[in-house]
């Protein structure tokens, strides 16, 4: 098991459980509904994807592959850029910051989106071929 791996997940999926309640409650009535959507959005994937950390950090004791280190890395660099992307467009409104400035932060999601993408590919591939040191 990597434990460097399961301690990222760890502190993944208590930031996925903190800023879940907070969107539940806290801001509930401080978003609108477009935002807090989008808040949701980023809470559920980075869950999914601490999950798939976990997954990861145990296979790694099974299957010895380049491709789950890769796959790691390119979870960790989804949840940055996709969630935390999405977190800071949800709360523009508390944070004071209009819809047109920083906008280009909306264009760093789907590069969040294509390393969820390419994680779970290099899943697969370190499946295919499970000793490619």
């Amino acid at each position: 098991m990597n434990r460097k791996l399961l301690m990222i997940a760890g502190i993944s999926g208590a930031i996925c459980v903190a800023l879940g309640a907070m969107g539940a409650h806290a801001l509930k009535d401080k978003l609108p509904a477009e935002n807090l959507q989008t808040f949701e959005t980023a809470v559920k994937y980075q869950f999914y994807h601490t999950l798939a950390l976990i997954l990861v950090s145990i296979l790694s004791e099974k299957i010895q592959s380049k491709f789950l280190s890769y796959s790691s890395t390119l979870f960790i660099a989804g949840i940055i850029l996709f969630s935390f992307s999405l977190y800071f467009l949800a709360l523009r409104p508390i944070i004071g910051i209009g819809n047109e400035e920083m906008k280009w932060i909306g264009a760093i999601t789907p590069f969040g989106g294509v390393s969820f993408i390419l994680a779970w590919l290099m899943l697969c591939f370190a499946s295919l071929k499970p000793n490619n040191n």
